[in-house]
């Protein structure tokens, strides 16, 4: 083998990308497996696995929903990650802006709040070239801010390179539960804040990681199929998560000048195996046992899943609820009795979690505690098991 010369080769990659992720063009970074090279790229397809939903922009890989971000791999010694808020960034809101996380071959290496238009990370630095799988992803969710992976920095010998893609890919759609609120929290006199949401500690990001799947989190605080969160028992209709779910995201951050709600996700293009909708706790202030507001929120359900099969075409679907309380659970079998009946379509099932127990501990707000987050994700995975044979 050729003796590897160490050198410093400085290859900028220019990108324009426009918001929709279309008619991008590259530079080719070049490449000698011999040569220690500081490569500085965007995260494109090309160089990085996408995780979740994003979008390219000119500046980089646009982050709204929970658990989206990007993943790659490379030999070297050095990576550095520079991190952007989006345009509304405040940094005197501590509790809204983005909390992300990186990890380097699945050690976490920064959990840290984006303070600031622009932050740089040093994450890995070695004498010896070695092995590395760099992970990054935006543990908060989409309706308090964004953030983008601009450029990375790496010195390495050969190829940076997108990791390998999973075998299967499940969406989670949902609402705080399936975010990760406040299960960072001390207990659940503790209010809502982005410092304490944590994707990576969701049952939806633990049931993928049991199943070994990739994964994609479509959820928002607050949300669900007819009504968002009320206390005082009126609809709250901007609280529908169908209005989102055929976008790229949602929320106030923009970038650009764009909303997240204004780019068009694009499903062709990112099929899944597996969705999983977990959308009612939040009905249930609205309707309470009232049975004609339940009805509204089962047939509702019915649109709902049509429209989720419309959009996956080849996935199989589980109609989930219980962990915040199972009061609409049987709404939610009839939604899915009525579908099957109506479409023929037997790919759709139901599945009911256990409520959370006192004994686990609660997050913030009464949101399930880590310890019941792990619970529902082993009872998520093992009922795909066993209906999927996964």
């Amino acid at each position: 083998m050729v003796k590897r010369v160490i050198a410093i080769l400085l290859s900028v990659l220019m990108l324009t990308v426009g918001l929709t992720g279309c008619g991008s063009s590259e530079n080719e970074i070049e490449i000698d497996e011999d040569v220690l090279s500081v490569n500085s790229f965007l995260p494109t397809d090309k160089y990085v696995k996408k995780l979740g939903r994003t979008e390219e922009t000119d500046n980089g890989l646009w982050l709204a929903y929970s658990g989206s971000g990007a993943e790659f791999s490379f030999n070297g010694t050095k990576a550095t990650i520079t991190l952007l808020g989006d345009d509304t960034i405040n940094s005197e809101d501590w509790n809204s802006v983005p909390r992300v996380a990186i990890y380097v071959n699945d050690e976490l290496i920064v959990d840290e709040m984006l303070m600031d238009e622009s932050t740089s990370f040093t994450v890995f630095e070695s004498e010896e070239a070695q092995d590395c799988t760099i992970k990054i992803i935006k543990l908060s969710e989409t309706g308090n801010s964004t953030c983008v992976i601009g450029s990375i920095e790496v010195e390495a010998y050969g190829a940076i390179k997108p990791t390998e893609d999973k075998e299967r890919t499940i969406e989670f759609i949902g609402d705080s539960i399936t975010c990760g609120y406040g299960v960072d929290a001390e207990d659940q006199n503790s209010s809502f804040s982005t410092r304490t949401e944590n994707a990576s500690k969701s049952y939806a990001y633990l049931t993928a990681q049991l199943l070994d799947a990739d994964y994609s989190l479509v959820s928002k605080s607050g949300h669900g199929i007819i009504s968002g969160y009320t206390s005082d028992g009126a609809i709250q209709s901007w609280g529908v998560m169908s209005q989102f779910y055929e976008c790229f995201g949602s929320g106030s951050g923009t970038v650009g000048g764009v909303t997240p709600d204004s780019v068009e996700w694009d499903f062709k293009n990112n099929p899944v195996d597996l969705v999983v909708i977990n959308l009612g706790t939040n009905d249930y202030s609205y309707t309470g046992s009232d049975a004609d507001k339940q009805a509204e929120y089962k047939t509702a359900y019915v649109e709902f899943i049509k429209t989720v099969r419309d959009d996956n075409p080849d996935a199989y679907i589980i109609c989930a609820l219980g962990i915040m309380g199972n009061e609409l659970y049987p709404m939610v079998e009839e939604a899915v009795s009525e579908y099957v009946t109506e479409t023929g379509d037997d790919k759709v099932t139901s599945f009911e979690f256990d409520v959370q127990s006192a004994s686990d501990g609660y997050g913030a707000d009464w949101h399930p505690s880590e310890v019941t987050q792990e619970k529902s994700a082993e009872a998520l995975a093992e009922f795909i098991r066993e209906w999927l044979g996964w």
